[in-house]
């Protein structure tokens, strides 16, 4: 193993799977999609999501804030309470300037500039709400974070489209193993929900257009794949040096034991065609965690369901494992994909396999694409001795990351 092992002593998940960490693996683990019609997105080309149903926003952050924030703060504060409560910490309690928080974010909030850009196109300048700014800004939500936990330590945001979540993570190990902090919350939290956001995606072609069936529309690695389904959620991990959780006797879920990020350098939209970008990540992140190619017992893939990036993804994998890899899930299948945010979903529902010992199905998963030579688990739960698994992530521009988790 390489340097000392960063360890995730808590997890905070918002989820249209689930409020908290265990409905959520509960319901990825029945491998049933949740994609079904939107009514923020009734009248687009395409009107269907999976959002989180049912959390009490005004209960969770309060009425003020719950005006003058944007839904994707809203997630991000739910997460980030309960990961405090998993990891059994007390927030303003701790020395707050040894802690710190980098969240994920793939773009700015597009729920509230519509409305505040009408009013301004209407002759109404006056009209646009002071708050326009501060609750859309991609920098709000570890803001808020920070202002609600008491944390005085490097505080900010990344953005590297769909690895965002997995970037921020990635970056929170590295202010560990520098020795700047003690406690870093990262992850990430998008909600894709806003018209806007639907609509920039539907025009790129980039979701799927099954309107009379989305619980059918996502489907990964499926020979008849035609895009993903939009997304939500938040998921903040606790991450601590092993040093620092044993002072404080607190048991790990896991370790992140690897990272390391590529560009493909080579279209805003389209993955390289090779994955060779891809492939490097995660070369580098293996290395970087002292682990081999065998050593892989499971892999979480990005997995989206578009055609190209599966394609993409699959033959990198395959030329990677020389044609036998291990176990592949792709969580996005059941719950959408939360742009930013995914990639810190999907981190933590690593950790959960790697706890449970198994690997949650693909849903949607009817004719596997030939071109798909992977082993990827389909139908129901399957049982599998691990102890390092894989959780790869992708985004627009030619963002590769990759994080290598273990057992503790």
């Amino acid at each position: 193993m390489g340097a000392e092992g960063i360890c995730i002593t808590g997890i905070g998940l918002v989820t249209p799977a689930g409020q908290d960490l265990v409905s959520t693996w509960r319901t990825l683990c029945a491998g049933r999609s949740l994609a079904a019609t939107d009514p923020a997105l009734t009248g687009l080309p395409v009107d269907f999501s999976c959002r989180v149903k049912e959390l009490q926003v005004e209960q969770e952050v309060g009425p003020q804030r719950a005006r003058r924030t944007d839904r994707f703060t809203h997630l991000a504060l739910a997460a980030a309470r309960r990961a405090v409560l998993d990891a059994e910490l007390e927030a303003h309690r701790w020395n707050g300037e040894r802690v710190g928080i980098i969240l994920g974010v793939g773009s700015n909030s597009l729920e509230t500039y519509p409305t505040e850009f009408r009013r301004l196109t209407d002759g109404k300048p006056t009209a646009v709400s002071p708050w326009a700014v501060t609750r859309s800004v991609p920098s709000t939500v570890a803001a808020d974070l920070a202002i609600e936990l008491g944390a005085h330590g490097p505080v900010f945001t990344v953005s590297t489209a769909c690895a965002s979540g997995a970037t921020a993570l990635g970056l929170a190990r590295d202010l560990l193993r520098a020795g700047t902090c003690d406690i870093v919350l990262a992850g990430g939290s998008e909600s894709g929900r806003a018209q806007m956001t639907a609509t920039c995606f539907a025009q790129i072609r980039a979701l799927s257009r099954r309107r009379d069936r989305p619980h059918l529309a996502c489907r990964p690695f499926d020979l008849d794949r035609d895009g993903f389904v939009l997304g939500e959620g938040a998921a903040i991990l606790v991450l601590e040096r092993a040093t620092h959780a044993r002072r404080r006797s607190k048991a790990p879920r896991a370790l992140l034991r690897g990272f390391a990020t590529t560009s493909d350098a080579y279209s805003h939209a389209a993955p390289h065609p090779d994955g060779m970008g891809a492939e490097r990540a995660l070369r580098a992140a293996l290395a970087d965690a002292g682990c081999g190619l065998r050593d892989v017992d499971h892999i979480n893939a990005h997995a989206a369901s578009t055609p190209l990036g599966d394609a993409a993804e699959a033959a990198m994998l395959r030329r990677l494992f020389d044609g036998t890899t291990p176990p592949v899930t792709a969580t996005k299948s059941v719950i959408g994909h939360a742009l930013g945010a995914s990639a810190a979903i999907e981190a933590a529902v690593t950790v959960q396999a790697l706890q449970h010992q198994a690997v949650p199905p693909t849903a949607n998963l009817e004719t596997q694409d030939p071109g798909v030579e992977l082993d990827v688990v389909t139908t129901e739960l399957r049982r599998v001795p691990m102890n390092v698994a894989v959780s790869t992530s992708f985004g627009f521009g030619g963002s590769n990351a990759v994080l290598v988790l273990s057992t503790p």
